[in-house]
Formats: structure tokens, sequence, C-alpha cells
């Protein structure tokens, strides 16, 4: 996974609460072979209503998502993680994760920033009334801001997955970092073992 420091951009307001990872990305997009092309499944159920925010032009480049509170309850599909990076995002800010998806989230890459319920609601009006509010997520820092709109508040990122992002380590990177040992222990293994 490539490392984040900080994520600068524009967001899309997804002002929808318990948003669950069958919404994210329907089962059927679970079939496919490949870990590419899950963007097209994105919100796919919702993207046929011409008014689903996706849809608007508005909103086209944004690579931070803005979402109600408890996205990403459900089931675990790792798929859904995918299709919100696939799709363009590099970070989810929302009052509230299911905790497999945040622990999804910091695996792949993707960051989840948590804030207060106002935050989030103070996040998704301005989005709404101004589709070029720049926000800077600052992982580093662990610092969500918004000059525009005067917000800055820290959010909790534990001191490992801070490490993950910034370092830019997935499972295996985390293991490759022990490769001297683990090839002495081998070494040192008999045989037969």
């Amino acid at each position: 996974m490539k490392a984040v420091q900080i994520v600068t951009g524009r967001a899309v307001p997804l002002d929808r609460s318990d948003v669950d990872t069958d919404q994210i990305i329907p089962s059927d997009w679970l079939k496919q072979v490949e870990r590419t092309g899950f963007e097209k499944g994105l919100f796919s159920e919702w993207r046929d209503e011409p008014s689903f925010v996706l849809n608007d032009e508005r909103f086209a480049a944004a690579n931070i998502l803005v979402a109600g509170p408890n996205f990403g309850v459900g089931s675990s599909r790792e798929h859904a993680v995918w299709a919100i990076q696939q799709y363009g995002f590099e970070a989810v800010i929302c009052p509230r994760f299911g905790d497999i998806f945040r622990n999804n989230s910091t695996k792949n890459g993707l960051v989840p920033v948590v804030v207060s319920p106002e935050t989030g609601r103070q996040l998704i009006d301005a989005i709404e009334a101004d589709p070029e509010l720049e926000i800077t997520i600052d992982v580093e820092r662990r610092l969500v801001e918004a000059p525009a709109i005067g917000l800055s508040e820290s959010f909790p990122l534990d001191d490992a997955t801070q490490e993950r992002f910034l370092q830019g380590l997935d499972d295996i990177g985390l293991s490759l970092r022990h490769v001297d040992d683990i090839s002495a222990f081998e070494a040192k293994r008999p045989a037969w073992q």
C-alpha cells in the first residue's frame, strides 16, 4: 500500500446514516475473480437515481467521502473498501464506522476519520453549500481541517495504525520488516518441521 501523510481535496457529501457494506458494494459484485473494477459497483443501486450525489457533476473530482453516522456497518466484505478506493476516494470522514470496515480500511490504505456528529453535520452542510470546499486530513498530526469554515479537529488514530499509513505498510509489509529474523528462524528449524 502507498504511504499516506496528508490527504487534501474536495469531498462528496453522502448525507445518509447506517450505510452498510451491501449498499456500498452489492453482493452481485463479489463474484469477480480480479481485485479490480469494483468502482463500477460503488453504491450501484443508488446510482440509478439521477439525484444521487455521485451523479452530481459538482462532486466529480472529489477524493474524500463525508458520510453520516454508522458508515460501513454490516458484513465484513473487504470489497467495500476496494470499491471506495478504486472510485478515487482516499479517505472517509464520518461520526462512526463499523468496526470491521474501519479495520479493513486501515489495512488497505483508506484513511477512516472519525469526527463528532456535530462536525460531521457541519461538513456535509458546508460541502453541499460549496462543492469546492477544500478539506485536509493530516495523518501525522491526526487533524482534519477545512479552513474556509474555520474547522480544525483532531481525530483518533492509534500509533500502530498511524505508522502503517505513514510508512505505507500493509500486513505483508509489516511482516517483511522482520525478514532477517524469519530467515534465521527458518534456517535453524529441523527439515522435518
